[in-house]
């Protein structure tokens, strides 16, 4: 046994009398190789931007080409272009009227861009895959899910969901308007006419081909079908499929999730105040609300505090409203519909959890939140941040448009918040924007209906956890 003083101890160990040698371990080496994970967030971002890119330039190919307007001649490049991102963006603004300018043709081309802007290039390329029996492979469901903020698991059926839920909704709405316009045109009229309102009312697009000059829906302000439908599918696009089927679902206001409760108490209460500030400032107006009888001043006022929401339309005069009137709408537009949902705006979602923050520093608590549910830190620097940069775009666009156009400060800010917000709501100076103007308000319609998404997006990516913090110190606020 002296030879066990030579021996290592880790090498041998012993049991009673008995010595067992116990292997030395080796450390096992595995080569590791260094994968580059694909940057998906990156290649979302871009394919949004482009994509809607490409769907406006095609569009403005075929409006451009003379089988798309009723004089069979081409149409000017800048005219086309506004048209096409319009419709993309489902913003309603126009330059030439829908429904005397464009050919069949050239209304059917609007239609299609306003279905696939409305519904996201995206998920529309997801159901065509779908209806051809393709797979939908982990790329295009990390896209969809990018394009519109949800979670990869379940989100084919969701998309499905969507898509049946449009159908229904616009299919719903056409057959309501036929009814009505069947009696008052030809039969093949009055159906072209019913879908294309009924596609653009749920989509917030604000278009119509009644060919009246620009007076949108001004000649059936007192017909409560008409409007009050209008409104239904208005309300129904902007506040998203998601939240619509919370409520079918769970159909207990204490069991919805806090972005349900956030978007339709804040929606509710918009439209409530909005009828009634709308009433109060244009009660006595000769020129609104003023000649009509109490019930068409309350159908009036309450159609007039939805259309905001990101719809467009409108049943009186918008350039005859009281300036006062005027710069209400103006917030009302900026704030727009629900997230994942047809309307823009910086959304209703972005407004809640900034004034519950709001409402919630008033009242002295350190941790912001509502019902019951307190906001990630993060949540609230996002919408900060998107509601900021957002008033800093409106902002320099204005500038921009009181220089290139002459036109009253108030009538520059409301063209440049409708836009930006995709409203598609007008005090009259749209077709009367010079070259430069309409070329302002083009790029202006595109960054509003991709910039909160996409700035939303960026946040998200950029976002990684902190390895270290610096030390906190006092900043004198008020």
């Amino acid at each position: 046994m002296s030879t066990l003083t030579h021996m290592q101890p880790r090498d041998y160990q012993k049991l009673g009398d008995r010595v067992f040698r116990v292997p030395r371990g080796e450390p096992w080496r595995i080569p590791l190789t260094l994968v580059k994970v694909p940057k998906f967030r990156s290649l979302s971002l871009t394919v949004l931007v482009w994509g809607f890119a490409c769907i406006i330039g095609l569009g403005a190919f075929l409006l451009w080409l003379p089988i798309s307007s009723k004089t069979g001649q081409f149409t000017p490049l800048s005219d086309v272009l506004f048209t096409a991102t319009s419709a993309t963006c489902v913003t309603g603004l126009v330059v030439v009227d829908t429904g005397t300018y464009w050919s069949t043709f050239g209304q059917g081309v609007i239609l299609a861009l306003i279905q696939v802007g409305g519904f996201g290039f995206m998920t529309s390329a997801t159901l065509l895959l779908l209806t051809l029996g393709q797979r939908v492979g982990l790329r295009e469901r990390f896209l969809m899910k990018e394009s519109m903020g949800l979670q990869l698991g379940g989100l084919v059926p969701l998309i499905v969901g969507m898509g049946v839920f449009t159908i229904v909704l616009e299919s719903l709405g056409t057959a309501i308007y036929f009814i009505k316009f069947s009696g008052e045109l030809p039969s093949g009229t009055a159906a072209w006419q019913a879908l294309f309102l009924s596609v653009s009312a749920f989509n917030n697009a604000g278009f119509d081909i009644f060919g009246n000059n620009f007076r949108s829906l001004a000649d059936y302000q007192g017909d409560p079908l008409i409007t009050l439908t209008t409104a239904a599918l208005v309300i129904l696009g902007g506040i998203s499929f998601m939240v619509v089927m919370d409520v079918i679902r769970t159909r207990s206001f204490k069991k919805f999730s806090l972005d349900t409760k956030l978007v339709l108490t804040t929606v509710g209460s918009l439209l409530a105040v909005g009828m009634v500030v709308f009433l109060i400032t244009e009660y006595n107006n000769p020129d609104t609300l003023g000649p009509m009888s109490g019930p068409q001043k309350v159908l009036v006022a309450f159609f007039q505090s939805v259309t905001p929401r990101t719809a467009g339309f409108a049943v009186i005069g918008v350039g005859r409203l009281a300036v006062y009137t005027l710069f209400f709408t103006i917030m009302l537009m900026f704030v727009g519909g629900a997230s994942g949902s047809t309307a823009g705006g910086i959304k209703v979602n972005t407004f809640s959890v900034l004034l519950a923050t709001v409402w919630s520093t008033l009242r002295g608590r350190e941790h912001p939140g509502a019902f019951g549910r307190e906001f990630k830190h993060q949540q609230i620097s996002r919408a900060l941040t998107v509601a900021l940069l957002s008033l800093g775009i409106v902002a320099v666009v204005v500038l921009i448009m009181t220089v290139t156009e002459e036109v009253e400060f108030i009538d520059a800010l409301f063209e440049t918040v409708s836009a930006f917000g995709t409203v598609g709501l007008t005090t009259g100076i749209t077709p009367l924007l010079s070259e430069a103007g309409k070329l302002i308000i083009t790029i202006t319609m595109f960054a509003g209906r991709l910039g909160p998404l996409t700035l939303a997006l960026s946040l998200v990516q950029a976002q990684q956890p902190s390895a270290y913090r610096f030390p906190q110190d006092q900043v004198r606020i008020g």
